[in-house]
Formats: structure tokens, sequence, C-alpha cells
């Protein structure tokens, strides 16, 4: 089979399903898996696919924000993996701020006994987590709701944070990059998001392997006022190595094993 007819049928393959594998892209075409490889990094390049770890994805549209729904469909065991991680960075006594998202939800879960906590957040997800907790103090922003992330954004969102100081901001969105940082398609979550980083002595990006290399309309955070980003090892090795140069602080869950960081080696 040309390779013309085999990118076809990985296309068609990817818009009925949203993801292909490898190894069955492989069998369904009578190739080998180095062939497929090699033809995803073909698409790839040409913006039709992202590469996901064993397989692609489809590219998100630019303007594109996907609904609590579709985030919750993807890189779920992932998110589980970024949250126990990001969870060891946590001290009894210290006030964080989480932002929306579905792994600062997986986080919130993971915080519910802990001692002396306060949480500040915009995200109706992560209030509703922390509900049952007698131990964390929840502190919810005002604002407008957004209903496809479940969060209050705009301009009482931002106002109700600028007075504060935290220690730590847990933060996601739909992209991360070496060029430009976080980023999502909204503007009014992109301007609540920039409020609770500068609210932050330190930003924390949660963001597994689909959004690292995705780029979207409108910069959160950029990459020079992230201090760590903590992902997974189905993120992109180039891209992971170029925002490590950037001077951010990747730190790599490893599926499967209660969040264990892989870090750099000197």
């Amino acid at each position: 089979m040309l390779a013309v007819e085999r990118r076809r049928v990985i296309a068609e393959t990817l818009r009925s399903r949203g993801v292909v594998s490898v190894a069955e892209m492989a069998g369904q075409l009578g190739t080998t898996e180095i062939t497929v490889r090699r033809d995803l990094r073909a698409m790839a390049k040409d913006g039709l696919v992202m590469r996901a770890r064993g397989g692609a994805i489809l590219p998100a549209p630019i303007g594109h924000e996907p609904s609590y729904s579709e985030k919750a469909r993807q890189a779920a065991t992932e998110k589980a993996s970024i949250a126990r991680a990001a969870v060891e960075m946590i001290r009894p006594g210290d006030s964080i701020l989480l932002g929306p998202g579905t792994t600062t939800q997986a986080l919130a879960k993971l915080l519910v006994d802990f001692p002396e906590l306060t949480v500040v957040t915009n995200s109706l997800l992560v209030a509703q987590a922390l509900m049952g907790s007698s131990r964390v103090e929840v502190i919810l922003t005002g604002g407008t709701l957004r209903r496809s992330i479940h969060a209050l954004v705009g301009p009482s969102a931002e106002e109700s944070v600028r007075a504060l100081r935290a220690s730590l901001a847990f933060m996601s969105g739909n992209g991360f990059t070496a060029e430009r940082g976080l980023s999502t398609p909204s503007p009014l979550v992109a301007a609540t998001d920039r409020a609770f980083a500068s609210a932050a002595q330190q930003v924390v990006v949660l963001a597994d392997h689909t959004k690292i290399g995705q780029d979207t309309m409108c910069q959160t955070v950029p990459v020079g006022r992230v201090q760590i980003l903590i992902t997974d090892d189905g993120s992109d090795p180039a891209e992971i190595a170029a925002i490590r140069v950037a001077g951010v602080d990747v730190r790599v869950a490893q599926v499967g094993q209660d969040g264990h960081l892989e870090r750099p080696t000197a």
C-alpha cells in the first residue's frame, strides 16, 4: 500500500475515533509499526495529527475550548499520576491556588484529608471535591460561570485573588509549549488564570502528554513565569527538552507507578 493511501486510512480512522494506536493501525494496514510511526511523524509535521504515547490524536482547533466531558475522557490514568506527583509538593499549613481542569480536580480529591490547608479556587469541581473535608478551608472566588469548564471567570474572579498571596498555584490549560508557555482558547479564562499566577510564589503547571506541544489562541502564563511542569512519560521528548532549556523544572510522573517522578540527570 502506498504511503498516501496508508495516511488516508489513518486520517479516516482518526476522524471516526479521535485516537489511533500504532499497533492497531499496523494490523489494520498490514504493515510494520515502524512504517506507521513514520507516517504519523509526517502527518504530525503537516499538522494533521498530534503524536501521543503509542499513537496519535486529532489536534484541537486553535480556538476550540473542549468541554469538561471531552477533557474527562482524555488521559485519565496520566492525570491521576500527575496529581499524585503534585500532592508531594504540598505541606501542612500551605495556602494554595487551584485553577480549573480535570487534572486539578484529580489533585483536589487527594487533599480531602490534608491537615491545615487553605485552597483558593474558581473551579466548582475542585470545591465539590473538597466539600466533605473538615480540615481544608476552601475559598471560592466570585465571577461569572463558564459552564464548559465548570469554573468562575471574569473581572470578579480576578479581583478575588488580586490581594491574595499563596505559596503555590497549580494550573492547567489546553496547551503548553516551550515558546509560549501555558495557553487556552478563551480570553476570559486566560485573564483569570493570569491573576491566579500573579498571586502565587510558584506556578506549577499540570499538563498531560496531550497538552505538551499544543498551542491555543490565548497565552495564559508565559514560560518564564512557570517554575515547574509536571507531565507524564507520554510527552514528546523533543518538546520536553526545549521546555527544560527554557528554564522550567520538568518533572515526569511515571504512569501506573503511584506518581513516581523522573527527574533530569545532571
